[in-house]
């Protein structure tokens, strides 16, 4: 069995597909498809069914692919680390970001690291809190931001941001006089609340579980300055992090302080036992 082999099927099971496979590979799909043949001959299993329209894996295949796919990042690790020998200032970062945390705090701190770092590549993919953990478990993303608390035992945590939530109802709301609401008293209302890939979505949905009920939900939305906007055409409430409430600049909605505190910790994430190039750890120490 080649090196080689593992590489091309772990394309082939990742894409299902000997085609985009052959694509990304840059070879044929004759030459691709002989190389998959060879090694289920030499193991004496199928590991691929295949169809018209994909290739499915066998259970022995799924067992190659979680093999193939531990090698491959164990080679990417070997390859960072050779790099990193020659300590030249310069590499590629895949960071995992939340769209609200994005606008909210990172355009700055990316345009100076950048100026700082100009040869360190960084390549940000949008995702909401909970695909990002996944992300970095998985091992697409180096690293992410995230909100906590998550699994300690799986990540190393570099804590960012420390505040509470608050609460965003319209001028005229029968609340908007009040300095505090407790959670308990909004029972009744409507919430334009977060999607579900959101750690935010389960984190608030879970203090309304421990008050005693459901929120009731009128619109999902990934976009801060959405449900803002929602809220000031008295559409419903909205529970938002401090920093984006001091952000929104709106004269039709008022913020409340909310009891109990709902805590908003912000932290950088990355995968614990997973080796950080120079260029990561340069940006962690830095937007730290």
């Amino acid at each position: 069995m080649e090196l080689r082999q593992l590489q091309y099927f772990f394309e082939v099971a990742k894409h299902k597909s000997i085609s985009r496979a052959a694509d990304v590979l840059h070879i044929s799909q004759p030459a691709l498809s002989k190389m998959i043949k060879n090694l289920e001959v030499e193991l004496g299993m199928t590991l691929l069914l295949r169809t018209n329209k994909a290739s499915e894996l066998t259970d022995a295949g799924m067992v190659v692919f979680e093999y193939a796919k531990k090698i491959n990042q164990q080679m990417d690790d070997m390859m960072i680390i050779l790099h990193d020998l020659t300590e030249l200032k310069r590499g590629e970062i895949h960071f995992g970001l939340p769209p609200i945390i994005g606008s909210l705090f990172f355009p700055n701190v990316l345009a100076a690291f950048h100026k700082a770092y100009p040869n360190i590549k960084i390549n940000i993919t949008e995702y909401g809190g909970a695909k990002v953990v996944r992300s970095v478990v998985e091992g697409e993303m180096d690293l992410g931001v995230t909100v906590l608390p998550i699994d300690e035992s799986l990540f190393d945590i570099y804590p960012l941001v420390k505040e509470n939530m608050q609460l965003v109802v319209h001028r005229d709301h029968s609340l908007a006089h009040r300095k505090a609401v407790d959670l308990s008293e909004l029972k009744n209302e409507e919430f334009i609340f977060y999607h579900e890939d959101f750690a935010l979505h389960d984190m608030i949905w879970q203090h309304f579980l421990d008050v005693g009920y459901e929120p009731k939900i009128l619109f999902k939305s990934s976009q801060w300055d959405l449900m803002s906007e929602m809220v000031a055409a008295d559409l419903g409430i909205t529970i938002l992090p401090k920093s984006i409430c001091d952000r929104v600049k709106n004269d039709a909605i008022q913020i409340i302080d909310l009891t109990p505190k709902i805590p908003w910790n912000l932290a950088v994430i990355k995968k614990k036992g997973k080796y950080l190039s120079y260029a990561g750890r340069t940006f962690i120490h830095f937007i730290r």
